[in-house]
């Protein structure tokens, strides 16, 4: 019996280091497939999502891309395909970004401290197009821009098709490239008004501006990205924020006096110093409070509304292109959402928002929600995010139609023509629209 208990033992001995070896030589290895058995959680949407999958990683970001959806990490990009949840292909990058929409859509990559970039196929991985020399690129949903620097600090900005071979335009912009690398650099625009629970990059690429401005050691050039040519040149004084948005450059100066601070926004057109409209006790949020009107921050708004707050406190959305109040709250009102269309607002009861619709000039639709909600808003769905318990619900932005409604804690990290990606720790899911 002794002799017989040895022996087992042996061979169980035996079976393990031989187990080890073919791990270790890359012959066969069951420790990944035991590992991922072990690690299977519950379904983060239970009843609402189509597939499931364990990432490799926490990702960056997560964008639809025609049939596929991109996965940025911090040293790697992945491609899943939208029916079924399988991974297509997998590349090293420090960054990855999605330009252009449906049949046109590309995935952009590249390597921090690195110039150059690639242009991919999202389906395969495949390059369509590599750039050796930029320190720059902006995705968006009908152009990328990219930049560029010689040896003697000089800047050229391109504009290319998504899926183009020669750039739209090259235009001379100065030396400006120490300060703008990787993808989507921050420009004097206006900031993405959004919920914690979703990712700001949310609603994917947006449509290239009419105008852009680029940071130059204090100077903001401005862009006409439709013909391709620097229109002006602004010089902000130490007072004043720049913001470049609805085709029109806002100049917000903030005056320190008798305790507060006194704000005024002029909007002008370039090339024309003119100002188009102006409005004074408008305060766009641009400084904190008692930071002695140093303005630190971009407004928030979306596209070409700005949101800002009147002398009394009361929140208001703006047309940036032409000074037009499109919507003035009552107190207690709070904007949770805002994009060039719809806006999602929090009544003064607390227990329910609304969808305005600020083309139409009304309320569209309303829904229950509880004190710890927030929202976001996406050009196909608006996010209600309820707490206590933890709830996603997608609303059709025009009409409150319910398109997802799934009792999660995951966060919301991309919206598309078709559904939602949610992510929860290492777990992500698709949850189609109704």
């Amino acid at each position: 019996m002794a002799t017989s208990g040895a022996t087992a033992k042996g061979y169980a001995v035996a079976a393990v280091v031989v187990v080890i070896v073919l791990a270790t030589t890359g012959v066969w290895n069951p420790f990944p497939k035991l590992w991922d058995w072990i690690n299977t959680r519950d379904p983060i949407a239970p009843g609402a999502s189509q597939w499931q999958v364990t990432l490799g990683g926490t990702p960056q970001s997560v964008t639809f891309a025609d049939d596929a959806v991109i996965v940025e990490y911090r040293t790697s990009v992945e491609a899943y395909g939208l029916g079924a949840g399988i991974r297509l292909w997998k590349s090293d990058a420090d960054w990855a970004a999605v330009a252009g929409s449906g049949n046109d859509s590309v995935v952009v990559t590249g390597r921090l401290l690195t110039k150059g970039y690639q242009v991919l196929e999202p389906r395969t991985g495949k390059v369509r197009r590599a750039d050796p020399s930029a320190t720059a690129v902006w995705t968006y949903d009908n152009a990328i821009l990219d930049l560029r620097c010689g040896k003697g600090a000089e800047c050229e900005l391109r504009a290319w098709d998504p899926r183009g071979s020669r750039p739209l335009w090259t235009i001379g912009t100065g030396g400006i490239g120490f300060v703008l690398n990787a993808s989507n650099p921050d420009l004097p625009d206006t900031q993405v008004l959004s919920s914690p629970r979703a990712d700001v990059k949310a609603a994917g690429p947006g449509q290239m501006p009419s105008l852009i401005g680029l940071p130059d050691d204090g100077h903001v050039r401005i862009v006409d990205t439709a013909t391709g040519r620097v229109v002006q040149t602004v010089t902000p004084q130490a007072d004043q924020r720049i913001a470049v948005t609805g085709g029109r450059v806002l100049t917000v100066t903030g005056t320190a006096k008798d305790g507060t601070c006194y704000y005024d926004v002029a909007a002008t057109d370039p090339p024309s110093p003119e100002v188009v409209w102006r409005r004074r006790g408008l305060n766009l949020r641009t400084a904190d409070n008692g930071s002695a009107c140093r303005q630190d921050h971009d407004p928030a708004g979306g596209y070409d509304v700005v949101l800002g707050v009147d002398p009394y406190g009361r929140e208001e959305l703006i047309s940036a292109h032409d000074g037009r109040r499109l919507w003035h709250g009552e107190p207690d009102q709070q904007v949770l959402a805002v994009d060039d269309r719809y806006a999602v607002i929090r009544n003064a009861d607390k227990t329910s928002v609304s969808g305005r619709s600020l083309g139409r000039g009304g309320t569209v639709w309303r829904h229950e929600v509880n004190a710890g909600a927030s929202a976001a808003i996406t050009p196909h769905a608006a996010l209600v995010l309820n707490t206590k318990p933890d709830r996603i619900t997608a609303l059709a932005p025009g009409s409150g139609a319910v398109l997802v409604d799934a009792r999660t804690d995951a966060e919301v990290y991309a919206s598309g023509r078709s559904g939602l990606m949610a992510v929860s720790g290492r777990d992500m899911a698709y949850l189609p629209f109704r």
